[in-house]
């Protein structure tokens, strides 16, 4: 499987498409809906999108200047996005219930560093090198 490492060319429109989906659905939300239980958790979903799609660019400039063996894949770069938008929308919802504390959302950080930061090393322990043929 030959895996040509992501560029910033390949997943910025990818970027776009997220923030600007994400953005304009919050806006239209925020402009056009009463906070009931549905729209509220619409809101978290869009905040998931904006905020994916934000995280995108900072976690392929991570992993360019800091590589890894194996190196990473479009798929790593998608899932510690994802990451980046699970913890704003958490954080959102930590703060709309007024439970959110710099501690708190500092703890959250970490679990979530700490959780990819395991994957990764799962995933470099399961990593075959190419053969030469």
């Amino acid at each position: 499987m030959n895996q040509n490492p992501p560029t910033f060319r390949s997943i910025l429109p990818l970027s776009i498409v997220l923030v600007v989906t994400g953005i304009l659905g919050l806006f239209i939300l925020m402009q056009f809906s009463m906070p009931t239980i549905f729209p509220r958790w619409v809101f978290y979903f869009f905040i998931v999108l904006a905020a994916t799609g934000l995280t995108l660019p900072v976690a392929l400039f991570l992993n360019i200047r800091f590589p890894s063996k194996p190196p990473v894949g479009m798929p790593i770069i998608l899932r510690e996005g994802i990451w980046g938008g699970v913890f704003a929308s958490l954080v959102a919802w930590l703060q709309l219930g007024r439970a959110l504390t710099s501690f708190l959302a500092g703890t959250l950080a970490i679990v979530i560093i700490l959780v990819e930061v395991l994957l990764r090393i799962w995933e470099r322990s399961r990593w075959v090198p190419p053969q030469e043929s």
